[in-house]
């Protein structure tokens, strides 16, 4: 069976927008035509709460589908399935494959939360930013690391507090959460778009340039360069590929 393809949206705080982020983003991706996405037409919702003690995985629609619950919001962006998956950090290891595992027949599954997106590890990763710098939360700094696209408020750009990996695409946004502007989407949804072809693009040429499932690390580093992308991103291609990156001079990968 064919891997759904994961989005994983995190935040720096509760109230971020990761929810309306979600909403926005489902009802363009069930109907995009752009090359990364025409594959997924289906697509499901993974909805994280952390608790203190219990764990559970949602799915009865007399609870998911509750007015004014944000998992009701993902099913009418169009999900056609939504867990509410609670549960404290430690113990994602025993519901987190459970919740994937329900949703294996669809096209592609969006995770809020960034304790889930830690230990998923998605596809894609979206970051939310707010106005301050201070005091982000561990679970929100691990997922920063992970981070693809970092979305931050105009004129506002990550300072060394933000631990990047370097990979990340930087869009701006002027009032969002409190207005979503359009253009905000789109800028998204392309730029997500983008990174999917490259990082095809970057398996492909991974696979002609090996040889015996090795490579060099000149090789690898002149890949990034062709294709103008983070040393990260060919690193991430060839372990997803088993490809050992031979003889590292410099740390990139």
């Amino acid at each position: 069976m064919r891997k759904p393809f994961i989005i994983g949206i995190g935040g720096v705080h509760s109230g971020a927008g990761k929810t309306t982020l979600a909403a926005a983003l489902l009802r363009h991706l069930v109907t995009s035509s752009l090359p990364g996405f025409r594959a997924c037409r289906t697509w499901g919702a993974i909805k994280y709460t952390r608790t203190a003690f219990y764990s559970s995985v949602a799915d009865d629609t007399a609870i998911i589908g509750q007015k004014g619950k944000d998992t009701r919001r993902l099913l009418d962006a169009g999900a056609e399935q939504v867990l509410c998956v609670q549960s404290p950090a430690d113990g994602l290891e025993e519901v987190m494959p459970m919740a994937i595992d329900r949703l294996l027949h669809l096209d592609g599954i969006l995770i809020e939360g960034n304790s889930a997106i830690e230990f998923i590890k998605p596809d894609i990763v979206i970051f939310i930013s707010g106005e301050s710098r201070n005091n982000i939360k561990p679970s929100a700094k691990a997922v920063l690391k992970l981070a693809d696209i970092i979305i931050v408020p105009e004129k506002s750009v990550p300072d060394n507090s933000f631990e990047t990996t370097g990979k990340a695409a930087i869009i701006e946004t002027k009032d969002f959460p409190k207005g979503l502007d359009e253009k905000l989407i789109k800028d998204l949804i392309n730029c997500m778009d983008t990174k999917i072809i490259n990082r095809e693009k970057i398996k492909q040429l991974l696979k002609e340039r090996s040889v015996d499932s090795r490579i060099p690390c000149s090789t690898a580093r002149k890949i990034a360069e062709e294709l103008k992308v983070h040393y990260k991103e060919v690193g991430k291609a060839a372990n997803e590929l088993k490809i050992k990156i031979k003889n590292c001079e410099l740390g990139c990968f």
